[in-house]
């Protein structure tokens, strides 16, 4: 199966760097609404078969354009939703019990499952519920799948399972909003990311102990 997995557009929340995770959420800005506008065009070489978003409102509302475009329906699931903030929610994220939201995400990538986020999930029911929407995905046979979700949600998920994505990688390749990252594989045989933000992924052996972008980000 070919994954795409899609940050939402800019919400008002990104503007001012907060961990704005509870749904339903805030919808997108003028800019997030043109950037869901540009998303078929951006996808326009993607024979897309189904259509996911998460249950917060800037995925379903980034969602729409594609969906009008192709002709389908946006399959919402909570699997696909923000890692949950807890005692962290609307705290910025630069702020030091801000960066403790990522410190655990990517610690559950490393493999520590059982480490919670205060108040919220740990990395265990994370990855279950991000897998179990993957998985039904892969079910259904649909050769291409655009799933929109959220920056933290993406980055960990891919560096827990994506044989060529590790920490240091996610955690030094932040996700702009609309930003894609391409995968190919299935539950059973894994998953290898072919881009990320338009930037391609070599393997790990090839590219050092993370797998490095070619032609760099902005």
């Amino acid at each position: 199966m070919r994954l795409l997995l899609v940050r939402h557009g800019e919400t008002p929340s990104n503007l001012d760097r907060l961990l704005d995770t509870a749904v339903p959420g805030p919808g997108l800005t003028e800019l997030g609404e043109r950037q869901a506008a540009a998303l078929p065009a951006a996808l326009a070489d993607e024979d897309v078969e189904a259509l996911y978003a998460s249950t917060l409102l800037r995925t379903r509302l980034t969602a729409a354009p594609l969906a009008a475009a192709r002709g389908l329906d946006v399959r919402v699931r909570d699997g696909l939703r923000e890692i949950a903030a807890g005692d962290l929610e609307m705290l910025p994220g630069d702020t030091e019990r801000g960066e403790l939201y990522v410190r655990t995400a990517f610690a559950w990538a490393a493999g520590d499952l059982e480490l919670r986020m205060p108040g919220g999930e740990n990395g265990a029911e994370f990855l279950a519920r991000y897998d179990a929407v993957i998985a039904e995905a892969a079910a259904s046979g649909a050769g291409t799948v655009v799933m929109v979700s959220h920056g933290a949600a993406i980055r960990t998920w891919c560096a827990a399972r994506a044989h060529n994505v590790d920490v240091p990688f996610a955690a030094a390749h932040r996700l702009a909003n609309t930003g894609v990252v391409t995968l190919e594989g299935s539950p059973a045989d894994g998953w290898k990311a072919l881009t990320w933000a338009g930037a391609m992924v070599t393997p790990a052996r090839e590219g050092g102990p993370a797998g490095e972008p070619w032609g760099g980000e902005d």
